[in-house]
């Protein structure tokens, strides 16, 4: 019960974080939703650190991973806006927004989460 209540603790930071990011970052629909793109690399970078921190040496109890990895990450980081706004660039026809904001996303949310793993080597 205890790990349920930590991701929901967790997931709820997170969550609220993401909005108002997103709400401050995202002025309009037409072009990049840099607010989604920001939350989302930077939370690639977060859980890097976190997964890389956890890993070594147990810097991270197992309460505090799921507490700031599986909750926090896991709220902030969000899949399924993404997946919406592409979907809103391919029904509009912007097929470049949808290519860069893709291929942007994966590349640099990979890199993203290398790099926080290498960080705390």
């Amino acid at each position: 019960m205890k790990a349920i209540v930590l991701v929901f603790l967790g997931g709820g930071f997170g969550s609220v974080l993401r909005y108002l990011l997103s709400k401050a970052l995202n002025s309009d629909l037409s072009g990049i939703p840099y607010g989604t793109f920001a939350v989302n690399l930077f939370g690639s970078l977060l859980i890097g650190i976190i997964l890389g921190l956890s890993i070594k040496e147990s810097v991270l109890t197992q309460n505090q991973t799921l507490f700031l990895a599986t909750g926090f990450c896991g709220g902030f980081t969000t899949f399924s806006t993404f997946a919406y706004e592409n979907h809103m660039f391919l029904k509009s026809g912007d097929f470049l927004s949808f290519a860069l904001y893709t291929i942007g996303s994966f590349a640099l949310g990979f890199l993203a989460v290398f790099l926080g793993m290498y960080l705390v080597k």
